[in-house]
């Protein structure tokens, strides 16, 4: 891959796109990741508006302090870049107040809720400067495991790099220059207390499910960890299928309208 001029396709793609929607730029949640990282120079490369939300809820301090270094990169090569800080962790423990205890004590849902939190706070703050979201997914998070949250991270405008794999995007940010140590982190949602990894969670790391992503063969002559790789992108892909396909609809018979 061409990765200069991937990067460029890429900012003359979102500048074009926000220009035809009338609006002024994007907006996009840094969270001390890799994609939010190249998405959001990519976004400043435009020229347009960019403002960077730092959105932490319980945050680990490693997780802060590498988006601020990348948020202050920015504002450093790029004038048309801004940032606000918005601590959410308040607004997230009044939620978990009022709801059940089976509800708060579900590990699963409360950090799914912490994406959706963020969700809202991006778009009010978008439509009040008139900007986009930029969403940060990429090709094995977005199309293969559905690794993001249904209407949190996954609720936006435009996906920028959602036809890149991870390794990709690594790539891509090496070209871009971006901060060593966002560079060097080990991929994480943010969404646990105790900063779990990416891959911890997935049972395989981006490589692994960026082959068996592409792979078409029988499985004849596979290793057993490839069975096993082949399987564990499977079962992730089933069960996340409904976040990958347009919402069903129930279509009303023609006899009964």
């Amino acid at each position: 891959m061409n990765y200069p001029k991937v990067i460029d396709h890429i900012s003359d793609w979102l500048k074009t796109y926000a220009l035809n929607a009338k609006c002024e730029g994007f907006i996009i949640g840094i969270s001390g990741g890799i994609d939010s990282a190249v998405t959001s120079t990519l976004c400043a490369r435009t020229g347009l508006k960019l403002i960077c939300l730092e959105m932490g809820i319980h945050q680990h301090p490693d997780e802060v302090n590498r988006g601020m270094e990348h948020i202050q990169w920015l504002e450093d090569n790029f004038e048309n870049v801004s940032h606000q800080r918005i601590n959410l962790t308040n607004t997230f423990e009044s939620m978990r107040l009022v709801l059940d205890d089976k509800t708060k004590k579900h590990g699963l849902s409360m950090a799914n809720t912490r994406a959706r939190i963020r969700m809202t706070t991006l778009y009010a703050v978008a439509q009040a400067n008139a900007c986009l979201v930029a969403g940060t997914g990429n090709k094995v998070e977005d199309f293969g495991v559905g690794f993001y949250t249904k209407y949190g991270d996954g609720g936006v405008d435009l996906s920028p790099i959602a036809d890149l794999y991870k390794s990709d995007v690594f790539a891509i940010a090496k070209e871009l220059n971006i901060v060593s140590s966002i560079q060097n982190a080990a991929p994480t949602d943010g969404l646990w207390k105790d900063e779990r990894t990416d891959e911890g969670q997935l049972g395989a790391t981006y490589p692994e499910l960026e082959w068996a992503m592409q792979y078409e063969g029988d499985g004849s002559g596979l290793s057993d960890r490839q069975k096993e790789v082949i399987e564990i992108y499977n079962s992730f892909h089933r069960a996340n299928k409904h976040k990958m396909v347009a919402i069903p609809v129930c279509e009303i018979p023609k006899e009964l309208k």
